[in-house]
């Protein structure tokens, strides 16, 4: 019987270093910790301590899971950086999952179309519809009736689920029958991310090389000042 996969996830997209190791369907060893920054500096010494913890190895990862957000710009190239070398250089497949389907994947879903929330910068927050195998592209809006006018929700009928969902709702335009289930990420995501992963691969969705999910540009402005002039 061949040994069980081995995946090794891990998740910098929000102010936390998050990494879990999944043998099979099961989690045996993850950490998180909460920082605003720094991630850069702990990701790496976290997945050695992860591995160590489980007894593993580099060389006995199959597959990378990574979070690719939305949320913190800096952090998601951190991960998704991190992911695609060890994808490379280890000769196994990576997988993103974004912060949406990591909070689904925090609940058990009834069939309904769901409008996932998460948490934006100044008071906003980043949306995406599911329903079924339709996905809408997710957006970053204020939380108002007009802004939130255009959200299509398919028959009428959807959870709202994750930051401010209770609010959301009450912006959505009626007849919807909204059914709010508010909700935040996973303790540590990084063992939702895994779980995804492993089931994307088992499913052959899995492989491609993960990408950044930016959903809004940059809050840093360019530089102002002209560039230098080179003298040859």
């Amino acid at each position: 019987m061949p040994p069980d996969p081995v995946l090794l996830a891990f998740d910098t997209s929000a102010a936390h270093c998050a990494a879990a190791l999944l043998r099979g369907d099961k989690i045996i060893a993850s950490q998180c910790e909460e920082m605003v920054k720094g991630q850069a500096e702990r990701l790496f010494p976290m997945l050695d301590e992860i591995l160590t913890d489980a007894g593993s190895n580099w060389a006995d990862l199959t597959a990378i899971g990574v979070g690719i957000g939305p949320g913190n710009f800096t952090g998601i190239r951190i991960a998704v950086s991190a992911a695609r070398g060890l994808a490379m250089s280890l000769d196994v497949p990576a997988v993103g999952v974004s912060s949406f389907e990591t909070c689904r994947g925090a609940l058990a879903g009834d069939g309904l179309a769901e409008v996932v929330c998460l948490p934006a910068p100044r008071q906003q927050v980043y949306l995406q519809v599911f329903n079924g195998s339709e996905v809408s592209d997710p957006v970053l809006t204020e939380i108002t009736e007009d802004a939130l006018s255009g959200v299509d929700v398919p028959n009428g009928v959807a959870q709202i689920t994750g930051a401010c969902a209770a609010d959301v709702a009450q912006c959505l335009a009626t007849p919807y029958a909204l059914d709010v289930a508010s909700v935040t990420l996973p303790v540590n995501p990084a063992q939702t991310i895994a779980h995804l992963a492993a089931q994307r691969l088992k499913t052959g969705q899995g492989g491609t090389k993960p990408a950044p999910l930016y959903v809004h540009p940059p809050d840093a402005a360019p530089a102002s000042d002209p560039p230098p002039v080179i003298l040859s």
